[in-house]
Parts: C-alpha cells; sequence; structure tokens
C-alpha cells in the first residue's frame, strides 16, 4: 500500500513540474515584461529603455471577456520649471596679484605687518569698489611660501629673508583668504610648479629644495634654478605642496601660470640640463622622444592635482594660465612663439581632456595684431574647448613710449569676450598695478562694462544642487528698511540682495558673513526721478555658483 501510495505522490509531482514548465513557456511568449532579479539587474549591460513591446497576438495577449476592473490612473501633476525674477550678471573679473620680485604686493621686502596688511587691504578694497569678484593671489613664487608652511622656507620677497616669518607673526594666505571673502570676492592662490629660486630671490635658506634636494634642481645660465619636471619626486613634492593649501587654507581655487619647463632665454637658449633624468629613463627601457617625456612629465602632474584636489574639496576649482599660442599655425593665421616644443606644455591636452576647471590663455596682443589677433586665438581656443569648461583670458595691453595704457583696447577686449563666450564671460587683468595706477582705465571700466556687480560663472561640472533660501526679517526705520537674513544650510558662501524701486530691480552681492543690510525706501535716479521700494529678494549663492530660489517679499 506504501508502495503505491510513492507511486502516486511522483506521478503527481511530475504532473505539476511539467504543467509549471508549459505555463511558464505560454507565460513568456503571452507576457514578455515579467519581474527581473537582482542578479539579472546587476549584471545586464547598462541600456537606454526600449519603447513598448507590442504583445504577438493581440487576441491572445488581451482575453476578450476580462471581467476585471479598469483601474483609474490620475495623470502626475506637472511642475512648473523654476524661473528667477531677476537674472543677475554671470562673469568673472579678477586680477593677479604677482608677489616674485615684489611686483604687485608687498611693494618691497621687509615690511612690518601692519604696512603689508595695509597695502593689501588698498588693493581689495580697490577691487571691491571697482566690482572684481576674484584674486588671483602669487603664495608660492620660487618654491617658497607666503603663508606658514612646515615644507617650503618662508619667500624672502615678504620679508626680505628666506625662511624668516613675518614680525608680529600672521599669515599673509589666511589674511588675504579672510578679507576677499568679507568683501564677496574668491581667492586663487596661485603657485609656480618648478621654479626653485629667482634671480631676484636674493640667498638661498637652507630649507630650500635646492639646498635639501640638490639631485633635483638644476642651475640655468642666466641664474634662475629649476626642479626637474620629469622626475618622480618632483611631481610628488609639488603635489605635497599644493595638497597641504587645499586641506589647511579656505581657497577657491588652485592656479598656475605659463612657467613649465623654462624659457629658453633663461639658460641662454641652450636646452634643459636634464641629461641624468633622461638617461636613466631611457636606461629603464623609456621609448618616449625626449619631447614627448618633457610633456609627459607636465601632463602627468596636471592630470593628479586635478583629481586629488577634487577628491579632498571638490569645489576648490584648478585653473591654469598657459602661454597664448599653442603652436604656430593654430590657428592659420597665427605665428609666434611654440609652447608645446619649447616649453614642454601640452596646454590643448589639459582643455581637451577637461583636467582644469578655468582655463586663462595669456592673449597679450590687440585685436588687431597680424599673427597673434585676440579674437584669433580666443575663437581657436574655444574651439577646442570641448567639454566646456570656463574660458577666461588673460589680457594686458601694456603701455605705449609715453607710457600710456590703450584703455579702449581694454574696454574692447572685455567686450569682444563677452560676444564670443557668453555662457560663461570673464577676463583676468594682468597686473592688478595696470589697474591701480591707471585711473582713467579705472573710471572707464566702472562706468562701462563693470558698471554694475557680477556673479562668478557656476560650475555645474562641480555642483548643480542650489542652497538652500535664508530666512528673511525686516522693519523699517525712518527713510530706510533694515533687512536681516540668516541660513542654516553650510554651503552658502555669499549673498545677493535684491530691492526693486517701482519696475526697477537693482542687486548687491556680499561675503558670507554679512548678514545684514538697509535700503533706502526712496531712491532717485540721475535725472531726479524717485522711485519707492516696493519689494526685496534675499538669495544664498554656494561655492560653485549656484543660487537658491528667489522669492519676492514685499516691502508693505
Amino acid at each position: 500500500m506504501r508502495h503505491v501510495s510513492s507511486v502516486l505522490t511522483l506521478l503527481l509531482v511530475s504532473i505539476l513540474f511539467n504543467s509549471c514548465a508549459f505555463f511558464n513557456k505560454i507565460n513568456d511568449k503571452l507576457f514578455p515584461y515579467r519581474a527581473t532579479t537582482v542578479e539579472e539587474i546587476t549584471q545586464a549591460p547598462a541600456v537606454k529603455p526600449k519603447a513598448p513591446v507590442k504583445a504577438p497576438n493581440e487576441e491572445v495577449a488581451k482575453p476578450k471577456h476580462s471581467t476585471a476592473a479598469t483601474k483609474q490612473t490620475t495623470p502626475p501633476i506637472q511642475k512648473t520649471p523654476y524661473k528667477p525674477v531677476v537674472s543677475p550678471l554671470r562673469e568673472f573679473r579678477a586680477a593677479w596679484i604677482a608677489t616674485v620680485a615684489n611686483i604687485n604686493w608687498p611693494s618691497k621686502p621687509g615690511l612690518s605687518t601692519e604696512e603689508q596688511k595695509t597695502e593689501a587691504l588698498g588693493i581689495l578694497n580697490y577691487l571691491q569698489e571697482n566690482k572684481f569678484n576674484a584674486v588671483i593671489f602669487q603664495v608660492r613664487p620660487q618654491a617658497d611660501a607666503l603663508y606658514k608652511s612646515d615644507i617650503e622656507p618662508w619667500s624672502y620677497f615678504l620679508t626680505g629673508q628666506q625662511d624668516r616669518a613675518p614680525m608680529p607673526f600672521y599669515d599673509p594666505l589666511t589674511f588675504w583668504i579672510e578679507e576677499s571673502h568679507k568683501r564677496g570676492m574668491e581667492l586663487h592662490a596661485w603657485l609656480n610648479p618648478y621654479r626653485a629660486h629667482h634671480t631676484t630671490g636674493k640667498e638661498i635658506s637652507k630649507r630650500s629644495v635646492v639646498r635639501t634636494n640638490p639631485e633635483r634642481v638644476y642651475l640655468l645660465k642666466e641664474g634662475y634654478w629649476w626642479m626637474d619636471p620629469a622626475m618622480k619626486a618632483t611631481q610628488d613634492h609639488t603635489s605635497r605642496v599644493v595638497m597641504d593649501i587645499v586641506k589647511r587654507y579656505d581657497v577657491d581655487g588652485i592656479h598656475f601660470d605659463d612657467y613649465f619647463y623654462p624659457y629658453p632665454s633663461y639658460n641662454g637658449d641652450k636646452d634643459f640640463p636634464d641629461d641624468k633624468s633622461w638617461n636613466d629613463y631611457i636606461n629603464s627601457g623609456g621609448r618616449l622622444s625626449r619631447g614627448d617625456w618633457r610633456r609627459d612629465g607636465v601632463n602627468k602632474l596636471i592630470e593628479r592635482l586635478y583629481a586629488e584636489i577634487k577628491q579632498e574639496k571638490k569645489h576648490v576649482k584648478f585653473g591654469l594660465s598657459p602661454f597664448g599660442i599653442w603652436r604656430p599655425g593654430y590657428p592659420s593665421t597665427v605665428t609666434g612663439f611654440d609652447q608645446y616644443e619649447k616649453l614642454y606644455a601640452d596646454a590643448k591636452l589639459w582643455l581637451n581632456k577637461g583636467w582644469i576647471d578655468y582655463f586663462t590663455p595669456q592673449l597679450y596682443w590687440p585685436i588687431n595684431k597680424q599673427g597673434q589677433a585676440f579674437p584669433d586665438l580666443l575663437g581657436w581656443w574655444q574651439s577646442e574647448n570641448t567639454l566646456q569648461r570656463h574660458l577666461w583670458p588673460g589680457i594686458s595691453i601694456g603701455t605705449n613710449k609715453s607710457g600710456v595704457t590703450n584703455n579702449k583696447e581694454v574696454l574692447d577686449e572685455i567686450n569682444l569676450t563677452r560676444s564670443m563666450l557668453p555662457k560663461s564671460m570673464g577676463a583676468v587683468h594682468w597686473s592688478v598695478s595696470s589697474l591701480t595706477k591707471n585711473p582713467t582705465l579705472t573710471k572707464e571700466l566702472k562706468a562701462g562694462p563693470y558698471s554694475i556687480p557680477a556673479l562668478v560663472p557656476a560650475s555645474p561640472w562641480l555642483d548643480n544642487i542650489a542652497p538652500a533660501s535664508p530666512q528673511v526679517a525686516m522693519n523699517k526705520s525712518k527713510d530706510k528698511l533694515n533687512v536681516q537674513w540668516s541660513s542654516k544650510d553650510k554651503d552658502a558662501a555669499s549673498w545677493i540682495l535684491y530691492a526693486q524701486y517701482d519696475n526697477r530691480w537693482e542687486y548687491t552681492i556680499m561675503g558670507k558673513h554679512q548678514l545684514n543690510a538697509s535700503l533706502q525706501l526712496l531712491s532717485a535716479d540721475l535725472a531726479g526721478k524717485t522711485s519707492s521700494l516696493k519689494n526685496i529678494m534675499v538669495t544664498a549663492v554656494d561655492r560653485t555658483g549656484n543660487e537658491s530660489e528667489q522669492q519676492i517679499i514685499p516691502v508693505n
């Protein structure tokens, strides 16, 4: 009896198993959309969703006499896209502040701490008053430091003796950062990656890389000391210096200029004296040409630094300012110096690869300069800007034999940059003294292209999420409206206060720590027409240029 029962059980299981397999095949044919396992999801290649596949047999796939109730679906509510009430002007307005050879600051080595601070505040106040929004401050002119460093010595250009700290003690980089941010301006730390000692740098201290690691540096015929860019030890050292700044200081950017391998004239037009490292490379089996080997060393550093900076602080921008011409013939109208062949700087590659957040080729030629025309070069660099990073050219016209600057050329180049690069406008002025010592140019900039404040253009590849809107309170006192605001959002780096007088909106950009302001209830224009304050808005802007939503607050 038990034997018969077992046989019947096995027979029943077999029938059920075959039935399941049969219905699974039918199910696969009739209902191709089924649940997917986790393993299938994780192992499947990423593909764009396809349009629904029509069932092979409508008569079978859709039963004619279904009694199931039809499910009612509510169409999703379409959210109206956010549109700002006012679109503030976005333009990068910066100036280089060179410390090498005391070009811009401090005016001479060995000034007292207070004298240095007074000069610095004079420069920053000038830039704020004339609506600049960024400072490119040189902190490492010759493998030294205008900040407290355990890696490299204090700069001679600061105190008059290399490795002597300022007295009374202060940290110049901290001071410049804090004072720039108070004024709503970015501070970019500018470093020279390979120059070990400048001809004007006087005595070399025991902590200089020239003394600590003589195997990495070469003395050039004009008196400069230069690190070997191809050496891994040089790349490691430069990376250590850069990342020390990124980690310890609240900088908005890291900036390199055009000094990679030295200009040929620095070594009497002789080749760079790197025979030892070159022979080491060949003996280790290296197959690149000498030029490609040199460029490869620089490329590795640029790519490495971009990755390291982003890993530590994604909002810190990395900017490069190479010589304005990549190679003669690019574009076809261009002639002149070949940085690719002479400085071993493949600047086009860095731009193509997106190893930078902003690119500032030094286009120090007039608009109509034959062989180096400003618009020809700017247009070519933009054609190579395949990842659409910021392209903010460096401009410098200099003076004529009478010491007079061609102010019109400066204004025309700013306007030309705006028309050619409308999505991310900007320019960097070489140098700040060309502005502070030229009152007529200052006046024309303030009355013309820099007449209204501007935000630094946003960098959506770094972050595209806007900060939260601040909380706003206000009260009237006689002829003024007092406005206060606050926010718990730590991303807020600056504020914009908007004011609407009748139908006209105005705005002011303020630093992170300013949390109040006063507005006139009545405003008169140049013609004497009076307008009343109707509405205000306060927004937050984060480190990558994203602005919080604008919310109109009626005054009455």
